[in-house]
């Protein structure tokens, strides 16, 4: 004990020059710069009224005000979901943590929020039917049945990293659940999962010679693959958009879907080594358009070889307009997936083109159906029933009449529905909750004689099990989910999404920053994101199986109570 003493007693004797000397450094340029940023704002600038009155001082509320979005899930009560316990269930679910709570979460259920009845009599779990399907254009010559009826819901490649695109899709092939591409069109990172062979005749490669493969071999033996491949492709790849390619390490090449190449040489099936992918068709027609900007039958006819069916976006919860990408995301490769200048804001319009009115769009969703013989359907945001009736009147018409022209299914997205880029005026006020909204939308599907035909999509907000129980019980046939897979892939609702103020995503999800890109780690997220779809199933048939419910399409209202 007496060492330990005079060992601590030494210590405070130690001298350290070269540290006092930093630390006093320091502090005179510390002195030096606020003197010249004092006089700055009390005498010369004359732009900002609070820095003249508080020079230094005032200059805190901007430092403050920049860490208020990124830091306010940290000392803020959680006000957007219902507790912090959700998010923290989505982020252990996606880490293989334990999912359980104790005692009752932060925030207590409000009086309006739905319930969920239990039975008298309970099943275990594995009584509940492991079937948890869903087909969609039962009647078409190409349906598609799912293997889960969770999906991530539409994001495009170009809001979201070529990393993050390339792990989500990663993730849906692990977890066998269904991707929607985004209105950004089916880009290289959704074949992140097919590998390259000598057979696909539809990729464009570049290889490089003898003297370049021994240069990534070496850089790889001395310091790490990816250092090796960022060299490789400067050696092999000259022209614009370089990481449009994917990079086979089995035949040490570079590929991408060649589009020009004729129609024959693409693939009659989905190949067995992709995820289950939907295609979204916006305003904008990217990845399915000509050099004129029209539709092109032959380019959409292409891109269906690789996909099981198509959603036109007619509108999004937070988006009643075009999709919104700033020019900080339009890289030379958003350029070249979607047809469009380099570098510049990137607003889609807020009209389809083929839809001056429903019969039109009907119209249209029948050319799909005949060009591709899969499934095609429509997103849209209900205001009211009267919103919907005018789509279910058409619907009774087409069916009753034998036409295809119809959708086979309806993706219905709740007004809080979320963008990484959107009018806060249409994010605040436009559109129905998705309980209202789908709630009336299948009753009235019912009403006209057509919800058997007609699959319903629901999406808003769903974070945990009992979120997509609650839609299932009020219709829903599949739930599509946004930003809960966002959070499983490393999101930390920072809200710099949009790239707007000079500001992008920290964690390289949701950027085109080459820096922050460069970070993420694609094949431990897939397993996350996989692995939180497995947890919200897992937690689905926890929930039938207390319910008294063997099978999903037997959920109804009956089974939800007001609380």
């Amino acid at each position: 004990m007496e060492e330990l003493v005079e060992f601590t007693h030494k210590i405070g004797h130690i001298n350290f020059p070269i540290m006092m000397f930093l630390m006093k450094a320091f502090m005179v340029l510390f002195i030096v710069v606020s003197v010249i940023i004092f006089i700055y704002d009390r005498y010369i600038q004359r732009e900002n009224q609070l820095l003249i009155n508080y020079p230094l001082i005032g200059r805190l509320r901007y430092v403050f005000y920049a860490l208020r979005d990124p830091m306010r899930q940290y000392f803020g009560d959680e006000k957007f979901f219902e507790s912090f316990d959700k998010v923290k269930w989505v982020y252990d679910a996606a880490s293989r943590k334990s999912v359980y709570a104790s005692f009752s979460p932060g925030q207590p259920l409000k009086k309006e929020h739905l319930g969920i009845k239990n039975a008298n009599c309970v099943f275990n779990s594995e009584d509940v039917t492991e079937d948890f399907s869903v087909t969609f254009g039962e009647h078409l010559p190409i349906p598609f049945t799912t293997h889960s009826v969770l999906g991530r819901s539409a994001m495009s490649d170009g809001a979201i990293s070529p990393e993050g695109t390339r792990a989500f899709t990663k993730g849906a092939f692990l977890g066998k659940f269904p991707i929607n591409t985004g209105e950004g069109s089916l880009t290289s990172n959704f074949f992140y999962t097919h590998e390259y062979t000598r057979e696909c005749k539809f990729f464009e490669i570049h290889e490089g010679t003898f003297f370049a493969k021994g240069v990534y071999k070496i850089i790889k033996f001395l310091l790490n693959s990816a250092i090796a491949q960022k060299v490789y492709k400067h050696m092999v790849i000259t022209g614009d958009a370089p990481d449009s390619y994917l990079f086979s390490k089995k035949e040490l090449l570079f590929y991408r879907v060649d589009w020009s190449k004729p129609l024959d040489v693409f693939p009659s099936t989905v190949p067995d080594d992709m995820p289950d992918i939907i295609f979204q068709m916006g305003s904008g027609l990217y990845g399915v358009r000509d050099e004129a900007g029209e539709f092109c039958e032959t380019r959409y006819q292409k891109t269906m070889r690789f996909c099981r069916m198509t959603e036109i976006k007619m509108a999004q919860g937070a988006k009643q307009t075009g999709g919104k990408l700033l020019a900080d995301k339009v890289t030379q490769e958003i350029a070249y997936y979607r047809g469009v200048p380099a570098n510049k804001d990137l607003f889609s319009p807020n009209k389809f083109p083929y839809a001056s009115s429903l019969v039109e769009l009907f119209d249209f969703i029948g050319r799909l159906k005949a060009l591709s013989k899969k499934p095609v359907g429509v997103k849209i945001v209900l205001s009211s029933k009267e919103n919907f009736l005018e789509y279910a009147a058409l619907l009774q018409e087409r069916i009753s009449a034998g036409s295809d022209a119809y959708p086979d299914f309806i993706t219905i997205d709740g007004g809080d529905g979320g963008s990484g880029a959107a009018p806060l005026e249409m994010m605040l006020r436009v559109g129905m909750d998705i309980q209202s909204a789908l709630e009336i939308a299948h009753a009235t599907l019912q009403e006209y004689g057509v919800r058997e035909r007609v699959k319903l999509i629901a999406s808003e907000k769903v974070l945990t099990p009992d979120d997509a129980f609650i839609l299932y019980a009020l219709g829903a046939d599949y739930v599509a989910i946004a930003r809960a897979f966002m959070m499983s892939a490393g999101c930390i609702r920072a809200r710099e999404c949009s790239g707007a103020h000079g500001r992008s995503c920290p964690v390289g999800l949701a950027t085109q920053d080459a820096k922050k890109r460069a970070s993420f780690l694609i094949e431990k997220k897939a397993k996350n994101i996989a692995s939180y779809h497995n947890q919200l199933i897992a937690g689905l048939r926890n929930l039938l199986a207390i319910s008294g419910v063997k099978r999903l399409r037997e959920l109804s209202k009956d089974n939800l109570s007001n609380i």
